[in-house]
């Protein structure tokens, strides 16, 4: 408590500090040189740059509310985005009420793939953003260039190569320290020339269990790290290779769950090549490979005590491997028009060992390849339409061990998956105004989760649910998307909405049946019809070039119109308003959170990482943070997040698990007050 109460005077006098000594800096003052180090900005509404389709972010920005844990951590500070939470560390994204799957998530060109039956260690948990320069979001399924079936976004998190001309070394680091044991340390480090360089990526973050805003401690506590090595060759200005490789473990325990992550341990290797301007028609060639090997561990009583329905020590080791590449060249058709051929291919292999099942068994294999062409084409000035065709082609080979009354289930399945998009993008001249309309489709194959859902399978139940593999349908969507960015020096207004149909969407149902056995929870996968509709909303107005208010707002709307009835796991309606206060060397702000409450559920029904078990309460959430940059290369700052120690839970949450005393359907609370400070450096 006290070392809370000493953040919070911390911050509060840094922030009187800023406010007092804003006033005597000149409002036509610039940032320093890119060469040195600019005051921190701290990211509390993520807003499009370009248009509002495309949003690119710096995930070495602090975000509010601090601090990010993993991907899915940094990615909810995007309007439309929200996480499946189970405890401190390791959510599940969502988009606009899309999950899993729907969700292409690339690092550096490649796919690592969580090995969990019930996504516990999830994509995006392996993925440490601060290590990373560059994320790009393409809402809904309007590229072609990065796989199929992104119903919902296309998320790449890249490392961009660097460039130099003569030879230079630099290494930014950084220390984040807040409460209930939070303490992080990265340093990212590059030496190089015109001709090679060498990048070091080491991150390494641990935080112990929360207190909610009732002061009751919530099973949360993680710790993890990851280091990336990449060497590259950049032969001439216009062309680079380079090779990388990495690792990372940890672990987490978790409110929500029957069991803990004891191990998330990732081995990554990788190539991938550029070549710009060969010629006036091949304008750029580039190609990535890949190799991704997730090893994941959970258990029952190296994080806690067996307990409850699990009194005896039980342990799972599932592993994922992850392999494929991609090759694409653009080629100039004349001055305004491109066009990207290419094709991909990816390879996954999934297998897994119990307690109760010690020898290691493959139980799933699912192959995919695609090729894409993708066209951008200015028709007129300020007119640009573009467009893309995608066709996959997947396979998938079960090696479960079934019932042996069911020897004829078919153990091999393919799909053919069509994908295509058109837009048109529109700017005004003399106008501050972008405008676009696309239309897509997309067909996507059913994920591992999908294919597998059949669990706890009863006595005395017939064993046609084991046909879902065979029988499951791809999904498809239709969705058109409409935006605009009104953008002037002082004015960011824009707006990004959609509307789709989506014929076999892959719905999971939890059915309960009560017998001699006790209670058991049947889970299965099967294909509805939907609808959907919503859109983001934001707005930031700069006044006197120093203070600058923001707010956007975030809705989904989702109807299973085979059932009449909602489809699950939908978030609720979200806004955030921000006051950001800033001068040459300081900053200072406020981010209010208001969530709507959700009764639009469909109770146990969801997806392999949740379902709705009620409907959910809304709630408002305050922080506050400050910056101050003492020196040209250090940086300083600090917040608190839910300054008023908000009791609070979200709508997307796990039920807590009996293991720690919860009782049934009880929803995770989120931390207390937060205090943190964080420091970066660069030399």
């Amino acid at each position: 408590m006290f070392i809370n109460r000493a953040f919070i005077f911390l911050v509060i006098n840094i922030f009187l500090i800023v406010i007092y000594n804003g006033t005597s800096l000149s409002q036509d003052q610039e940032f320093i040189s890119d060469q040195k180090l600019s005051l921190e900005r701290i990211v509390v509404i993520a807003t499009p740059e370009g248009n509002p389709l495309a949003i690119i972010l710096n995930p070495k920005e602090a975000q509010l509310p601090l601090p990010a844990s993993d991907g899915a951590d940094y990615l909810k500070t995007t309007p439309g985005f929200a996480v499946v939470r189970s405890g401190g560390a390791n959510g599940d994204p969502a988009f606009r009420g899309q999950f899993g799957s729907r969700l292409n998530l690339l690092t550096n060109g490649g796919v690592i793939l969580g090995s969990c039956p019930n996504r516990m260690d999830s994509p995006s948990s392996y993925i440490s953003p601060e290590s990373f320069d560059q994320i790009t979001i393409i809402k809904g399924p309007q590229t072609v260039l990065y796989g199929g079936g992104a119903s919902g976004a296309t998320i790449r998190f890249d490392r961009l190569p660097p460039s130099y001309d003569e030879f230079t070394a630099k290494a930014e680091v950084g220390f984040l320290a807040g409460s209930y044991g939070r303490l992080d340390e990265y340093i990212d480090a590059t030496l190089g020339d015109a001709n090679v360089y060498a990048r070091l990526n080491a991150n390494h973050g641990r935080s112990s269990d929360y207190k909610d805003g009732d002061g009751q401690k919530v099973p949360s506590a993680w710790e993890k790290w990851n280091v990336d090595l990449a060497l590259g060759w950049t032969p001439h200005k216009n062309a680079v290779i380079e090779f990388s490789a990495g690792g990372g473990d940890g672990e987490a325990r978790y409110a929500a769950r029957g069991m803990d992550g004891s191990r998330f341990k990732r081995e990554s290797f990788g190539l991938r090549f550029e070549n710009r301007e060969i010629s006036t028609v091949l304008t750029k060639l580039e190609g990535a490979f890949y190799y991704n090997h997730a090893d994941h561990v959970m258990d029952n009583y190296h994080l806690r005590k067996p307990s409850g329905t699990m009194p005896m020590p039980m342990w799972s080791n599932p592993t994922r491997t992850v392999y494929g590449g991609r090759l694409a060249a653009t080629i100039s058709l004349g001055e305004k028009t491109r066009l990207t051929n290419g094709l991909d291919a990816q390879f996954d292999r999934h297998d897994a060992s119990s307690t109760a099942s010690p020898k290691r068994r493959k139980d799933l294999e699912i192959d995919k390849i695609g090729l894409f062409s993708e066209l951008k084409t200015e028709v007129s000035p300020n007119n640009v339409i573009i467009a893309g065709l995608r066709g996959d082609y997947a396979k998938a080979k079960d090696f479960r061990v079934l019932p042996a009354n069911y020897s004829a289930y078919e153990r091999e399945r393919h799909n053919v998956l069509p994908s295509a998009f058109i837009r048109y993008e529109r700017s005004f001249e003399g106008i501050p105004l972008q405008t676009y309309i696309g239309l897509g489709y997309t067909e996507r194959f059913p994920d591992y989760w999908e294919l597998t859902q059949v669990k706890n399978f009863p006595r005395g139940m017939t064993p046609t649910l084991f046909r879902v593999f065979p029988d499951l349908k791809p999904e498809k969507t239709g969705q058109l998307d409409i935006g605009f960015q009104y953008k002037t020096d002082n004015l960011d207004l824009w707006l990004s909405g959609y509307a789709g149909v989506i014929k076999d969407y892959i719905l999971f149902k939890q059915e309960t049946t009560v017998g001699m056995m006790g209670t058991t929870i049947n889970s299965r996968t099967q294909n509805v019809d939907a609808r959907t509709f919503g859109g983001e909303l934001g707005a930031s107005y700069l006044f006197v070039k120093k203070l600058r208010l923001s707010g956007s707002l975030a809705y989904a709307y989702a109807k299973n119109t085979d059932e009449d009835k909602p489809l699950p796991q939908i978030p609720p309606l979200e806004a955030k308003f921000s006051a950001d206060y800033q001068t040459q060397n300081s900053r200072a702000g406020v981010l209010w959170r208001v969530v709507a409450k959700q009764d639009r559920v469909a109770i146990n029904e969801g997806n392999v990482v949740g379902r709705d078990f009620s409907q959910s309460r809304g709630y408002g959430v305050f922080s506050i943070y400050a910056g101050h940059k003492f020196a040209d290369r250090l940086n300083i700052s600090a917040g608190v997040d839910n300054l008023f120690d908000s009791t609070y839970s979200e709508h997307l949450n796990l039920a807590g698990n009996s293991g720690w005393g919860y009782p049934a359907n009880v929803r995770i609370n989120e931390p207390g007050r937060i205090a943190w400070v964080k420091l970066t450096a660069v030399f």
